[in-house]
């Protein structure tokens, strides 16, 4: 499964436990695939650079380095129109697009309020994980039938 992450959700993964941070650990043990382009990668870089500053002993850049190279990355659709309230994040809608995929995780408001686009579901991290949970149950017991 291919899922797209916000930078929130990204940057609270690393600083803080919980839904956030169990995403990103889900995803060092492969249960997912994490999904990019080269902005929204830009977007994870730049606010990793300016919380380096603000917490100078907390170096971000391996993480963002990690992404680049354990994450699948796509070139994102050229959209016609605004999507989001903020057109800001319309790079994770665009590169959702592209990738086929079925999952933005995200905590900002201005997604969170689109729901679903074009198939894509825009859900908070904890639905994330009580939807993969299921999904995963259900993909072994189709296994298993088979």
């Amino acid at each position: 499964m291919d899922i797209i992450i916000d930078t929130n959700v990204f940057i609270s993964g690393i600083f803080w436990s919980g839904s956030p941070y169990k995403i990103l650990k889900a995803w060092k043990n492969r249960k997912f695939v994490l999904v990019v382009s080269q902005d929204i990668l830009d977007e994870y870089d730049r606010v990793s650079k300016a919380l380096s500053k603000q917490y100078p002993k907390i170096d971000l850049s391996p993480f963002v380095e990690l992404l680049t190279i354990n994450s699948k990355i796509y070139v994102p659709y050229k959209l016609k129109e605004k999507i989001s309230r903020d057109s800001d994040d319309d790079k994770f809608i665009a590169c959702a697009l592209a990738a086929n995929v079925k999952f933005i995780i995200s905590g900002d408001q201005d997604l969170l309020s689109i729901c679903e686009y074009q198939g894509i579901n825009i859900i908070k991290p904890a639905d994330f994980l009580k939807n993969i949970q299921i999904y995963l149950i259900k993909l072994t017991n189709l296994r298993r039938a088979l």
